[in-house]
């Protein structure tokens, strides 16, 4: 069969497709509608008997089967029910009894969704690994910082890298937080009150949900609340932004002119015609990918308000959005993960570019110093402006510009200004706020194992 979505065959790890393919998505129903006909069974409605018949009518119903019930029915979940109904004869008399169509999709929804992210928490924590052994490596290697793309005070690596190990603790943080509101089943009828079942509703809900180790929504109208499924695909947009945030220093650090970190490219072609070329496609391909994830966050924002008890306009837009967001994830991550271990790193070319100014990267410094020494901090800051533009008109460093001043020289020798300027020496609590960074990331490492329940 021809492909068209580049998810079909570019995009996504096989683990993570196997969910969001048409036999995927049919399990996952299978699994409710048979969750919901034990349900039944345990409160009397068919026996035992009954309930294992369909249990084996509907392991080999196929996507073919329940398309071409759809194009009869114009329903495809009323499609599938039918298909496990009439395969199982008179013993699938109660499947679907009581229920609406999204308890089904929503609960396998809530299914899909568990799964999904476990696989994108341990790939995140894969790459939270790497961010700290990269920021442990490099922590005290000392680099410009950059503000407005423009030369600012020194940083070290470690202190770059740690900072994105923060930001994608966060994202980890977020989609924890995410499941206690997507991953919750919904099994309540036709708006919500469980009527068809009369009395046994809650408790229909009770077994249910055991069966698939769910808790509940607490309440509902037809559909399960959108509000967390937006959630959902806005921390998954979120994450993506930030990786695409390291992609971009990637890609700008790379430019031949900076050269202080690249990506590692082996025997990749870099260019069809231009054979010299080392091109950045990985770190590329996360900044494109995370565009698309943004785009998806207003559509599924737009799903929240549906008309009264639902709509359909949901519906058709979540077919897309909600198995794209995931591959694409997906997709991000393990590239994400390729990106982190294949850097390469040019620590000459940031020892170079750190005197590449001539000292003016370390005019704060100067400023302060001034300022510690009886000087009112305007007036210090006013002072080391000026010289700060005749050093740049002369192409001279600051240094030899801050001797020529008198107020300067009087106040400083110039082994005091030597030290005052010293890239090396102007890097304040750096390491203690590198290791707040690690800490939280570890902290909630912790917090996720003990809930695994996985030991050390």
């Amino acid at each position: 069969m021809d492909v068209v979505c580049p998810i079909d065959w570019r995009y996504g790890s096989e683990e993570m497709r196997r969910i969001f393919t048409r036999e995927g998505i049919i399990k996952y129903r299978i699994r409710v509608e048979l969750a919901l006909l034990h349900a039944l069974k345990e409160l009397g409605y068919l026996s035992e008997d009954e309930y294992v018949k369909v249990e084996k009518a509907s392991e080999s119903i196929t996507p073919e089967e329940v398309d071409k019930l759809e194009a009869k029915l114009g329903h495809d979940v009323m499609a599938l029910v039918v298909s496990m109904a009439e395969r199982a004869g008179d013993a699938g008399r109660f499947v679907h009894f009581g229920a609406t169509s999204y308890d089904i999709v929503d609960t396998a929804y809530a299914l899909m969704f568990r799964d999904a992210l476990s696989i994108l928490k341990d790939k995140m924590i894969k790459s939270l690994e790497k961010l700290k052994d990269l920021t442990l490596r490099y922590q005290d290697q000392v680099m410009v910082g950059r503000t407005h793309a423009q030369h600012a005070v020194p940083i070290t690596l470690g202190f770059k890298f740690a900072n994105y190990l923060y930001e994608m603790t966060r994202s980890l943080e977020r989609l924890v937080e995410v499941e206690k509101r997507v991953v919750l089943g919904k099994m309540s009828g036709a708006v919500g009150t469980m009527a068809s079942w009369g009395k046994d509703g809650l408790r229909i809900e009770q077994l249910v949900m055991e069966k698939l180790n769910l808790s509940p929504h607490s309440i509902s109208t037809q559909v399960a609340p959108r509000d967390g499924f937006a959630e959902l695909i806005s921390d998954l947009a979120i994450a993506g932004s930030v990786m695409d945030r390291f992609a971009i220093e990637v890609r700008e650090l790379m430019r031949p002119e900076i050269g202080e970190i690249a990506e590692g490219v082996g025997e990749r072609v870099g260019s069809s015609t231009m054979p010299h070329k080392e091109n950045p496609v990985t770190a590329e391909k996360i900044s494109g990918l995370s565009k698309l994830l943004r785009g998806m966050v207003i559509s599924e924002l737009e799903n929240i308000p549906l008309w009264h008890e639902r709509d359909l306009t949901n519906s058709s837009s979540e077919r897309f959005i909600i198995s794209h967001a995931f591959l694409i994830m997906d997709e991000m991550m393990d590239s994400f993960y390729e990106l982190l271990s294949n850097l390469r790193v040019n620590l000459e070319a940031m020892e170079r570019n750190l005197e590449l100014s001539k000292g003016l990267n370390m005019a704060e410094s100067l400023m302060i110093n001034l300022t510690l020494k009886g000087i009112p901090r305007h007036k210090a800051h006013e002072m080391v402006s000026r010289i700060s533009r005749e050093a740049r008109k002369k192409n001279t460093s600051l240094l030899e510009e801050a001797m020529k001043d008198k107020i300067i020289s009087s106040t400083f020798s110039r082994e005091e200004l030597e030290r005052i300027l010293n890239p090396k020496a102007y890097l304040g609590q750096y390491k203690a706020i590198i290791g707040r960074a690690i800490d939280s990331y570890e902290r909630l490492l912790n917090r996720l194992n003990e809930a695994r329940g996985v030991i050390h």
